[in-house]
């Protein structure tokens, strides 16, 4: 047998491969970053390894895919709770951004946002932020996969003063980053429809397609959203997209609250993406999005937090377990939303809505080994008797022992491999201290 990287046993694999493969008592082999092969002990036992990790009865599965996230937002966590968006956004989030969003302060965002999706089992994120560069280098010496958006939006933003020039700047980092790195996909990232213009949303995705990258925006996310927009375009947001010639596989929509059946059958149609947001869209109460609906009409819907200062954590634990349980009850129907289905949108589907589906989101021969080890030796994980069950609706953030990303352990039992956890978090309450500080002298 060959030697191998690393192997991973004693655990029970779940593959989420389309045949939703398990094995109990099973391991994977890792060689070159890739998943060289997978099964049973038994068998994978005679590959001589570098490397040897015990699951100890534990869940091997693929790492989680965080499908909406705006990294270096971590800095104002809880900065504004409590208020209705447009109000948190216009009198606090954007003034916020304006003071203290510089390449330093977006690089140890984006830093303590990595920390945390790691420690969590998350491999891969799809972000858009302004000074993207500087998120990219974070991304990559931390060793996270990520699709990063360069932030276009109508206005003055963080490195991009003259609104002329955000198309250029979003084209620049894509072709910038478009081979720099195995792990790191650039993308372009307008804002929402009512911060752009209808020339601004499609030279931004007419940049998007030639590049061959993915379109993120912020789509039908409240309900005065969309009636403005029905007011001025005389249409939904979603049909409004459309119409511009924005929507495809390549398009990611987030949060797609305030959409109604005409609205499914286009994104369905165009076999655009949804990146669905629970925990924010309920803090924020923006409303509940027809997921089931959704998914019923064939749409590919993944996983996402949404950013800090609106969630207020990147834990998608927490967000498939509020996806499970929200939808039911608004349903008054038990069966929706069941764990297999949510345990897709945080893997594989997640993959999938991203571009990244041929190489991430299921345990494969062939694939990247983005893999963790979730820690079923805990009192509120006994006992166990259906896995996917267990880990929608009883499985922690903390219950992550082991995460590989690329065949490279970025936790190894529950320790950063990648960085400096308390040095992070020292600068990370120097920076609150400042941003506190200026908060106060407003009041």
């Amino acid at each position: 047998m060959e030697r191998v990287d690393c192997l991973i046993h004693n655990g029970t694999v779940l593959t989420m491969d389309a045949a939703g493969t398990r094995v109990d008592g099973g391991g994977v082999a890792v060689k070159d970053g890739r998943i060289v092969d997978l099964g049973s002990d038994a068998r994978l036992r005679s590959f001589p390894a570098e490397e040897t990790l015990d699951a100890r009865g534990g869940i091997i599965m693929p790492g989680l895919v965080n499908a909406h996230t705006h990294l270096p937002m971590s800095l104002f966590r809880g900065l504004a709770d409590d208020l209705p968006l447009e109000q948190w956004l216009n009198e606090h989030i954007f003034p916020a951004e304006a003071a203290h969003i510089r390449p330093d302060s977006v690089a140890l965002g984006a830093r303590l946002s990595i920390a945390e999706m790691l420690l969590g089992g998350t491999t891969t994120c799809c972000d858009g932020y302004f000074l993207a560069n500087w998120v990219a280098e974070a991304v990559e010496e931390a060793g996270l996969r990520a699709v990063l958006g360069q932030g276009v939006i109508d206005f003055p933003a963080p490195g991009v003063s003259d609104p002329k020039e955000n198309i250029q700047a979003a084209k620049a980092f894509v072709e910038q980053w478009q081979a720099r790195s195995p792990r790191i996909r650039p993308s372009i990232f307008c804002h929402a429809p009512y911060t752009c213009s209808a020339e601004t949303l499609k030279a931004a995705k007419q940049a998007a397609d030639e590049q061959g990258v993915l379109f993120q925006i912020h789509a039908a996310e409240t309900q005065s959203e969309t009636r403005i927009c029905r007011e001025t375009h005389g249409c939904s947001p979603v049909q409004y997209l459309d119409r511009l010639g924005l929507l495809n596989r390549r398009t990611l929509l987030v949060h797609a609250v305030w959409v109604d059946k005409t609205d499914i059958g286009i994104i369905a149609r165009r076999a655009a993406r949804v990146a669905h947001c629970p925990e924010s869209n309920m803090k924020l109460a923006s409303g509940i999005a027809p997921i089931p609906d959704m998914l019923a009409a064939g749409v590919t819907v993944a996983l996402g937090t949404d950013g800090c200062a609106s969630n207020n954590d990147l834990d998608l634990w927490g967000e498939m377990d509020a996806a499970a349980k929200l939808h039911k009850v608004q349903r008054l129907d038990s069966t929706v939303m069941d764990a297999g289905t949510v345990l897709r949108m945080a893997t594989i589907d997640g993959a999938r809505a991203i571009g990244l589906d041929r190489e991430i989101g299921s345990l494969e021969i062939g694939k990247q080994a983005d893999l963790i080890v979730v820690d079923t030796n805990q009192p509120h994980l006994a006992p166990l008797y259906h896995p996917r069950s267990h880990l929608v609706y009883a499985a922690h953030a903390a219950d992550v022992c082991h995460v590989l990303i690329a065949g490279r352990p970025v936790v190894r039992d529950r320790q950063l491999q990648t960085m400096d956890r308390d040095a992070l978090i020292r600068e990370v309450r120097r920076m609150g201290g400042i941003i506190a500080g200026a908060q106060d002298g407003k009041k």
